[in-house]
């Protein structure tokens, strides 16, 4: 694993900043491809009739419909107090993708925030994660990471360390808490393959992975 906090943060970036490189052109090709349903319904038969179907494409684009939800079981060499104290930091393993593109990361009252700029720094948006632990009889860890933007509820993670006889098993359950549209899938997609890759940059090996994918 990187030898101190700043490796880690950077190394993880390194591979998030390759996720964006990825995901930004598809995700452009989504609204590139509604604009032309509309030209080219346009070109075949008159302006009314591609406003009509422009309109619908843009709606089917950006309707929320869809939800993510699944399990991921890690491995790490590295002792439970160590992962237990990097699951309830700002920065948690698992959201390498969230804050791994933040202009700014802040904690307050063990709240952590992550502002993110986008349309060339014109525009903003927070997201907070607050982290809650909880020890079972056995002296299992339990971390639970809820997210939330702009006010709403965006997706829960449910952390379970584990020690065992050759390091630190960490099973994630995690949710969405809210729906997004077409136009968001090629994100999703792409984000399966960075996810993992940011983990492991972090000292993680992904074991088990199980997404569900779906309304």
């Amino acid at each position: 694993m990187p030898s101190n906090e700043t490796e880690r943060l950077r190394a993880a970036r390194e591979v998030v900043q390759q996720y964006l490189r990825r995901e930004r052109p598809l995700s452009a090709l989504v609204v590139v491809l509604a604009v032309s349903v509309f030209v080219g319904t346009y070109v075949v038969t008159s302006f009314l009739p591609a406003v009509v179907v422009g309109v619908a494409s843009l709606i089917a684009v950006r309707a929320p419909v869809f939800r993510t939800a699944g399990t991921i079981r890690l491995r790490t060499d590295d002792e439970p107090e160590t992962v237990l104290e990097e699951f309830t930091s700002s920065t948690p393993p698992v959201l390498a993708l969230q804050w791994g593109i933040a202009d700014d990361v802040t904690t307050d009252d063990g709240v952590a925030t992550y502002t993110v700029s986008y349309l060339f720094g014109l525009r903003s948006t927070e997201v907070t994660v607050d982290t809650h632990v909880d020890t079972t009889p056995d002296g299992t860890r339990l971390v639970e990471s809820v997210a939330t933007t702009a006010g709403q509820p965006w997706g829960t993670y449910r952390s379970t360390i584990t020690e065992t006889d050759d390091g630190t098993v960490v099973d994630v359950e995690y949710t969405s808490d809210r729906r997004f549209g077409l136009r968001r899938v090629p994100q999703q997609r792409v984000a399966h393959r960075y996810r993992d890759d940011a983990l492991g940059t972090q000292g993680y090996e992904v074991v088990e992975r199980d997404t569900q994918f779906g309304l």
